[in-house]
């Protein structure tokens, strides 16, 4: 059977036999051609449907994949196996066919009878192109596990496409119940299915009227995420499945060129901890207006090149043919198995290349305007609804991609083996049902109030224990850089960098779980991606920013899915900012960026918890409440210097629980002074030991998880967020208070729009975009937030003069008018 038939292996990278060179060529026509006038049933299927064509080199691999697979009783016979990718053929057919009436339809006939001017919407919308290229791709994920009785996951980067899921599933009998209870197989719920497409409804609520969505949402049969930042499926698709489950990832041209993490699969996948996973690149060559850049820089043959060089072997398959599709994901797995095998068996890796399936097809093809711009979009030169010759056009390219009811009907059938293979629906697949119990958490190691130790060192030996008590969850620890640096010694030695070569001597190891690179959407999107198992990620404050896409797109899916009433049952994921703005005071203005923080205060806050740890023993507790939530981001910011202890152990698990605490409290308190922030803690407190020392009554309060106090905006987040009565436990109305917070003040204020009593009575300081070469009281000085700084607004509000509680040198170091070195003696000369 000719699959390596060549040293250049020009069969396995060329995805069409025209593309090989003549001899070759003919040889494999000359198979096929042999095959098909002996085999009755292969016959059948191989002379397509539509405008679904089998090549040549596609009749020859799959006659092989069907010989392998009733070889190895997998299947009962050739016959049974050839039934099922002719199904698949003609429910292609009829997804392309659904896929462009999505678009352009307002209805839908069964009977293929074509449609007038009012059967048309008047302002059609819809990512076409990519959505008919999707088709074929997806149906071959559903045929191979026909094929091989395996549900496989899947993921597709290309969220864009969703219309060619959605139309597949709805043939295939794949739906959520929200879509089963609104669309069927029937002119009425085909009409309602392609009216609801686009149709931007919105309820009372505010909420989306249809379960429809431009990209892959919640109620799409299957789906892991929405897809619409293209190049994150990319990142994700190698972390995800857990040894024995098998995962297809359909990827996109142009998002290849935009993330360069995704490169680095190879590095990644080891046969002693990864699933199978079966990337698909569909290359098309376009992107919304112009060629992608790999077909401006050579196309497939540049594509295969670069590949190679990056640890890949690059699998050519037909885009345009659900058979190719298939017979791609099963070779892209058999590799892996192998090494997988091997590791079993002898305890070594073969580190063989990661194969890559390459499906090339003009984008749109199908459908008129396929392979130029227009088919991103609306292919069609006009509107069918006021366009005679657009609706010509449709209704033409309609009639060759129609299947007959009743054809179809039978196709659907043949392609159901679900019950007689006893294996769930592609809906119901091992990631999209992903539910792992909270892990063991053992106590931590109390320290004692005033000692002083490392936040983070302490959460390192928190993380540590936890990993050790529970070896049956999979590790991944996203790391851009200098885990040591940021006082994860213990993580790095139990879990080293994961290397192709170790080097001797070094925390590195060919299976370790710590993904180093620096590239910070690709190591958070490995932590992200490990659903089945613990993680854990760690950078610097400034450079976590560069998440944010990431971060978001993953908490406002898993808030899709809880209102679905599909709650995500993976563990929270810890993303730990630490070597943060007021620590790398040192390292210039680039280094000093609070603005993840400040922007995920402004995410909805039963998605993601902003927690600022003020010391070791709450750097602890707020590990140990990430672990035991589900399916959300914990933002944690942590000191990595030792800064005193200011909570025991029972005061830190009230702290978690509670999101404030009262570290100083006077019944008769004239102003509240509000940290957030560890070195703001410091400050805040010496500013209290002054007021207290001259005289003035002040609570003390610290305020480590802030999102907790600002009004809900919806019913969802109120869950999350504490009610008027709890809030005024710690805040009464009308009392002056100065907040001394880790981020820029204003959006923290705006953010606590409840604690806010206005200008007259409510103060905040914090970063203002001052930065350079300093260290921390420098740094602190500059933005105008030092203890003293604190004093100078009480003063304003209260309506004293702060020069009553500061001598006259630190009173004119606040003004600006004296040198800043007198803020900064010792608090013992006060």
């Amino acid at each position: 059977m000719i699959y390596d038939a060549t040293p250049d292996e020009c069969v396995l990278a060329c995805g069409t036999s025209e593309a090989l060179d003549a001899p070759l060529r003919r040889r494999i026509e000359a198979e096929a051609a042999g095959r098909r006038a002996n085999d009755r049933d292969f016959a059948h299927w191989a002379a397509g449907y539509g405008a679904i064509v089998h090549d040549a080199l596609t009749q020859v691999r799959v006659h092989g994949l069907i010989e392998t697979l009733v070889g190895q009783r997998i299947l009962p016979d050739a016959r049974t196996g050839y039934r099922r990718l002719a199904a698949a053929d003609r429910i292609a057919s009829a997804a392309m066919w659904l896929v462009v009436h999505m678009t352009y339809a307002r209805s839908v006939r069964l009977d293929g009878s074509p449609l007038g001017a009012d059967d048309f919407k008047r302002h059609p919308e819809g990512h076409t192109g990519g959505s008919l290229n999707m088709v074929p791709a997806y149906a071959g994920y559903l045929a191979i596990n026909a094929l091989t009785g395996d549900t496989r996951a899947w993921l597709m980067g290309q969220g864009h496409c969703v219309a060619a899921v959605d139309a597949l599933n709805l043939l295939t009998g794949n739906m959520t119940p929200e879509h089963a209870g609104r669309y069927g197989l029937d002119d009425r719920r085909l009409s309602d299915f392609v009216g609801d497409f686009y149709a931007c409804g919105v309820t009372a609520d505010g909420y989306p009227s249809s379960p429809l969505g431009s990209h892959v949402n919640a109620y799409t049969g299957g789906s892991l995420q929405e897809g619409g930042y293209l190049g994150f499926a990319e990142l994700h698709y190698v972390h995800a499945p857990l040894p024995g489950e098998r995962l297809v990832a359909f990827l996109s041209d142009g998002a290849f060129e935009e993330q360069r993490g995704s490169d680095w699969a190879p590095r990644w996948w080891r046969p002693q901890d990864s699933g199978l996973v079966s990337p698909i690149m569909v290359l098309n060559g376009r992107r919304i207006e112009q060629r992608s850049q790999i077909a401006q820089e050579g196309g497939e043959r540049w594509l295969h090149a670069h590949l190679r060089l990056n640890g890949f072997q690059p699998v050519g398959l037909d885009g345009r043919d659900p058979a190719s599709i298939a017979w791609g994901i099963h070779e892209i797995e058999l590799r892996q198995q192998t090494r997988i095998e091997a590791f079993a068996t002898a305890g070594f890796d073969t580190a063989a290349p990661l194969r890559y399936g390459i499906a090339q097809a003009p984008k749109g093809y199908g459908f008129p305007g396929a392979g130029s711009n227009r088919a991103h979009n609306l292919p069609l030169p006009g509107n069918p609804h006021s366009d005679q010759a657009s609706r010509e056009l449709f209704n033409a390219a309609c009639a060759t991609l129609h299947v007959a009811e009743t054809e179809l009907r039978e196709a659907i059938g043949v392609l159901a083996t679900h019950g007689q293979q006893r294996r769930p629906l592609e809906r119901d697949h091992a990631l999209a049902t992903r539910q792992v119990r909270p892990p063991a958490s053992p106590t931590p190691r109390w320290r004692a109030r005033g000692e002083t130790h490392s936040p983070m060192a302490a959460l390192d030996e928190q993380f540590v224990a936890i990993a050790a008590a529970n070896p049956a969850l999979r590790v991944r620890v996203g790391n851009p850089d200098e885990l040591r640096s940021n006082r994860l010694d213990r993580s790095l030695d139990l879990l080293k960098h994961r290397v192709q070569s170790p080097e001797p001597g070094v925390a590195e190891s060919h299976a370790g779980s710590v993904i180093t690179a620096l590239n910070e959407e690709a190591v958070v999107c490995a932590a992200l991606a490990n659903k089945g198992g613990i993680n854990l990620v760690v950078t610097y404050e400034a450079f976590a920013v560069k998440m944010l896409g990431a971060l978001r797109q993953e908490l406002t899916f898993a808030r899709q899915l809880r209102r679905a009433g599909r709650a995500p049952g993976w563990l929270s994921v810890p993303l730990v900012l630490t070597s943060h703005t007021w620590e790398n005071a040192k390292n210039e203005q680039s280094h000093q960026d609070p603005t993840l923080v400040e922007a995920l205060l402004g995410e909805m806050q039963d998605c993601v918890r902003i927690v600022f740890p003020p010391d070791a023993n709450c750097a602890c507790t707020a590990l140990q409440a990430a672990y035991a939530d589900h399916g959300r981001i914990f933002a944690l910011v942590v000191p990595k210097r030792e800064v005193p202890v200011a909570l025991d152990a029972e005061q830190a698990m009230a702290l978690q629980y509670d999101g404030a605490a009262f570290l100083e409290r006077s019944v008769d308190a004239e102003i509240d002074l509000v940290a957030t922030g560890a070195y703001q803690l410091a400050a805040a407190g010496r500013a209290w030991r002054r007021l207290r020392s001259r005289g003035v009554a002040t609570n003390l309060i610290y305020l480590a998880e802030p999102g907790r106090f600002r009004t809900p905006r919806d019913e969802e987040e109120a869950q999350y967020i504490h009610d008027d009565e709890t809030v005024r436990r710690w805040f009464i109305p009308g009392r002056p208070r100065v907040f001394l917070t880790h981020t820029r003040p204003e959006p923290f204020l705006g953010a606590l729009r409840r604690l806010d009593d206005g200008p007259a009575l409510t103060a905040a300081l914090g970063y203002r975009n001052r930065g350079g070469t300093f260290d921390v009281d420098g740094l602190m000085f500059a933005n105008r937030c030092t203890w003293a700084h604190a004093l100078l607004a009480a003063g304003t509000l209260l309506k004293r003069s702060a020069a009553a509680w500061l001598d006259a040198q630190e009173y004119d170091a606040a003004l600006g008018r004296g040198a800043p070195e007198h803020l900064w003696r010792d608090e013992s000369d006060d």
